[in-house]
């Protein structure tokens, strides 16, 4: 059955589980959606380092499940294996970092970037100055303390992400504030909940990228039986 595979470069089951019910509802009628994880890098890619070493089993993930695929989604802010795949395989393959700057940048629209992970700050910020015009950048802000420590307390998490997003919208000027971090996915929904359009979640960017490239294709038997209840489907950005 064709899908769209949605790739976690982390070994974290639960960050896939989460991943996977953000990206759902944006899905066109007929695609289906499945998702895999790493089996050898860490629960949470946190350094430049880790995002490097993650490339690998990105690719060979990609490779493995490209031919039931329609398309590919790269789920770590930092796109690890995105430019690989996309050289060795005719589908679309979208970075979850890459849809997310883009979509937080339009229409002409200033933005800021909160995290957790300050060992990706320089990376998440190198990408947003290559892919946005200097002037719509306004930076990014990171919470404070250990990112595993925050991963393991939600509560404490959507707390200081907050903080974080006021921060960018007061004081930065963002009209936009993206969420770096596919296992922030759960946190993203709720700060969306909380401050509205503003915020740009990075794995239904992915998915909304997909859609406007005009390249998913749905199996000609219409809708697949996995597929999510149109009725939680959100309206579009």
């Amino acid at each position: 059955m064709s899908h769209v595979l949605l790739i976690n470069p982390n070994t974290s089951a639960r960050t896939l589980s989460a991943m996977l019910a953000a990206a759902r509802p944006w899905l066109p009628p007929g695609l289906d959606l499945a998702g895999v994880h790493a089996a050898a890098v860490p629960a949470m890619i946190v350094t430049d380092d880790a995002l490097r070493d993650a490339v690998p089993e990105v690719v060979r993930l990609g490779l493995a499940g490209a031919a039931q695929a329609t398309a590919i989604v790269v789920a770590a802010f930092g796109d690890p294996g995105v430019a690989e795949l996309r050289a060795r395989l005719a589908i679309p393959v979208a970075g979850i970092g890459e849809s997310a700057i883009l979509e937080g940048a339009a229409p002409a629209r200033r933005f800021s970037i909160v995290t957790t992970t300050p060992g990706l700050c320089p990376a998440i910020a190198a990408m947003a100055r290559r892919l946005t015009a200097p002037t719509r950048f306004a930076g990014v802000r990171v919470t404070p303390g250990d990112p595993l420590d925050l991963a393991a307390d939600p509560a404490r998490q959507l707390a200081a992400l907050a903080e974080a997003v006021r921060a960018c919208i007061e004081i930065d000027g963002a009209e936009a504030v993206v969420v770096g971090g596919g296992p922030l996915s759960d946190t993203a929904a709720s700060l969306r909940a909380a401050f509205g359009a503003a915020i740009v979640e990075p794995v239904p960017a992915a998915i909304r990228r997909l859609v406007r490239s005009g390249r998913l294709t749905p199996p000609a038997n219409g809708e697949c039986p996995g597929r999510t209840d149109p009725s939680r489907t959100s309206p579009p950005p």
